[in-house]
């Protein structure tokens, strides 16, 4: 438990954090990320919902797949980082905030590859900027995978307004072509930053 401030009513209250979550020890956490909810809590006081934003590592061992959220500048403790990235055959990924962490495990859980996902979301911005030049800077999210031909929902806000666009599953085969044919477009070792950022030092 820790102290926080409600965001409306500024009264204090205790709320729960976890420092690590574990889906193979407590499955219910996974849909709790997935969804948001385990990051969301309500002030006893006034009843606002407010958003608590802490470090925490995210562990789904079945799948090999560790995601640590460190918001602003936080890293890892190096010990524990370095004794992690010698588990063989993992992904490991650090995000700065739970909309970051819920894509990875929604990327994860379709089955597909977040370097390519991020190839994926480069090309998808330039082809919205062909028609709205300010697409160009849009945050792209991964929703999910859709229909027999697994087309990839992406969300994004433009204008003001959160917008949706849908991409064929062959943008993301062109996308996996294109770092094929690039071996050094690939994340740094250990718990790496995979996004907008990482992929646009790449391709301008």
């Amino acid at each position: 438990m820790a102290p926080a401030s409600c965001s409306k009513c500024r009264k204090e209250s205790q709320i729960e954090l976890f420092q690590s979550i574990n889906v193979a020890l407590d499955p219910q956490l996974k849909a709790r990320v997935k969804d948001g909810s385990l990051f969301i809590w309500e002030c006893p006081y006034c009843g606002a919902r407010n958003l608590a934003l802490y470090q925490t590592l995210y562990h789904d061992p079945d799948s090999k797949l560790m995601v640590w959220l460190l918001p602003g500048d936080a890293r890892p403790p190096e010990a524990v980082a370095s004794a992690l990235e010698q588990l063989e055959g993992y992904t490991l990924r650090m995000v700065r905030d739970v909309g970051s962490l819920v894509e990875k495990v929604n990327i994860h859980d379709a089955g597909l590859d977040d370097c390519v996902v991020e190839m994926c979301k480069w090309v998808t911005r330039r082809e919205l900027a062909a028609k709205n030049p300010s697409a160009i800077d849009a945050s792209l999210k991964f929703l999910r995978t859709e229909g027999a031909d697994n087309n990839i929902v992406f969300a994004f806000p433009l204008d003001g307004q959160m917008q949706v666009v849908n991409v064929g599953f062959n943008v993301y085969e062109d996308a996996r072509g294109i770092l094929s044919r690039n071996p050094s477009v690939k994340p740094e070792p250990g718990f790496a930053s995979v996004d907008s950022s990482w992929i646009e030092g790449f391709f301008r």
